[in-house]
C-alpha cells in the first residue's frame, strides 16, 4: 500500500493553538519539503462549554476530542498546549515529541500596570485556575480573586473591564500571540509555580506510529522532554483525581535536574513548597524525592482531605 504524502495534523481552534500548531509545523516543514501538512481544528469539550468552571469539567477538557480522531487514525498527530495534558495519556497514545520550552512564567496584567506587590485593596484579578488562586490569595491576601473563562485574547478584553482590575496569564501564550505589551510583570517561576509542562508544546501520536515517530525524532528537545517528565511524574503522584492546587516546575543544568513543587490549599493558607536537585537522566526518582518532600512538611494532610473529598 502507497504510503500517503499528507499528513493531519489535529488542533483546537483558537488562535492560540493555531500559532501553536504552526510553531511545530514551522519544524518539521522544512525537513520532509515533499509531505503536505494539513491542519484539522477540532472543538472540545473545553471550547464547547465556555460557561462551567474549569475545574469542575473533569481531566483533559482540551484535548479528549482530538485523542479520539487521533486513535480513530483521522488523524496522524495533534499539537497541543502540554499543560492541557493529563499526566497519563490514554491507551494507544504517545507523546512523539517535546519541543524546546517557551517562557514557563506566569505573568500579572492590569489596568494599572502595576506589579503583585502593589495591587490596591480588593483589586480584582481573574483566574480559573486552583494554582494560580491558591498563590495568589497566599501572596496577595488583599486581592479579590474572580474566576474568568475564555481564550487569551477574552481574557485580556476582560481583565480590563467593568468587571476585573487584572489577570494572571501564561507567558508563553501572549509572546506567541505577540501580545507581551499587557505584562505587567513576570512571575518568578520558583515563587509563583508554573502548571506541569507550562509553556511547552507536545505532539502526540499513536503509539504504534513508528512513521511519525520517525518523522518527529528530530524535533525532539531532549532538555525540555527531561524536565516535563520529572513535572508531569510528580502531578500523576497525586493521583489522577488530585483537585488539590499543585504546581511544578523542572529546568537541566547539564547532568543536574532541579525542580520546584507546589501544594496548596485551595485558599491559599496553607502552601508547601520544595526544591530539589537529581540526575538529569532520572526525572522519575527526582519526582518521587519531591512529592515525598511536600508530603513530609505537612502537604499530605492536604492530598488525604482531597482524596476523602473527592470520594
Amino acid at each position: 500500500m502507497a504510503v500517503s504524502n499528507v499528513v493531519k495534523v489535529g488542533s483546537r481552534g483558537s488562535a492560540l493553538a493555531l500559532r501553536q500548531t504552526e510553531e511545530a509545523l514551522a519544524l518539521l516543514r522544512p525537513l520532509y519539503p515533499a509531505l503536505e501538512f494539513q491542519v484539522v481544528t477540532v472543538r472540545t469539550h473545553g471550547d464547547i462549554d465556555t460557561l462551567s468552571p474549569l475545574p469542575t469539567m473533569g481531566l483533559g477538557v482540551f484535548v479528549k476530542e482530538i485523542e479520539r480522531e487521533l486513535l480513530s487514525g483521522q488523524l496522524d498527530m495533534a499539537v497541543h498546549s502540554l499543560k492541557d495534558m493529563p499526566s497519563s495519556l490514554p491507551d494507544g497514545l504517545a507523546l512523539g515529541a517535546v519541543l524546546r520550552r517557551q517562557d514557563p512564567r506566569d505573568v500579572l496584567v492590569n489596568r494599572w500596570h502595576w506589579s503583585l506587590s502593589r495591587l490596591p485593596e480588593g483589586a480584582r484579578i481573574g483566574t480559573s485556575s486552583p494554582r494560580r488562586v491558591a498563590q495568589l490569595k497566599n501572596r496577595c491576601p488583599w486581592v479579590k480573586v474572580l474566576p474568568v473563562r475564555g481564550n487569551v485574547e477574552t481574557r485580556l478584553r476582560k481583565a480590563q473591564g467593568e468587571d476585573y482590575d487584572g489577570a494572571v496569564l501564561a507567558a508563553a501564550g501572549l509572546i506567541r500571540l505577540g501580545l507581551t505589551q499587557h505584562i505587567a510583570e513576570y512571575l518568578s517561576p520558583q515563587q509563583f509555580v508554573p502548571a506541569p509542562g507550562q509553556g511547552v508544546l507536545a505532539v502526540e501520536i499513536r503509539a504504534d506510529d513508528d512513521r511519525m515517530l520517525g518523522l518527529l525524532w528530530p524535533i525532539d528537545h531532549a532538555e525540555t522532554r527531561y524536565a516535563i517528565t520529572a513535572e508531569r511524574a510528580f502531578l500523576g503522584l497525586l493521583g489522577s483525581g488530585c483537585q488539590v492546587p499543585v504546581g511544578a516546575y523542572a529546568q537541566s543544568d547539564k547532568e543536574m535536574l532541579l525542580i520546584t513543587v507546589f501544594l496548596g490549599s485551595p485558599d491559599g493558607k496553607k502552601v508547601f513548597r520544595a526544591k530539589l536537585e537529581g540526575l538529569t537522566h532520572d526525572p522519575l526518582q527526582l519526582a518521587s524525592d519531591a512529592y515525598l518532600a511536600v508530603v513530609e512538611r505537612g502537604g499530605g494532610t492536604l492530598l488525604d482531605a482531597a482524596r476523602v473529598e473527592s470520594g
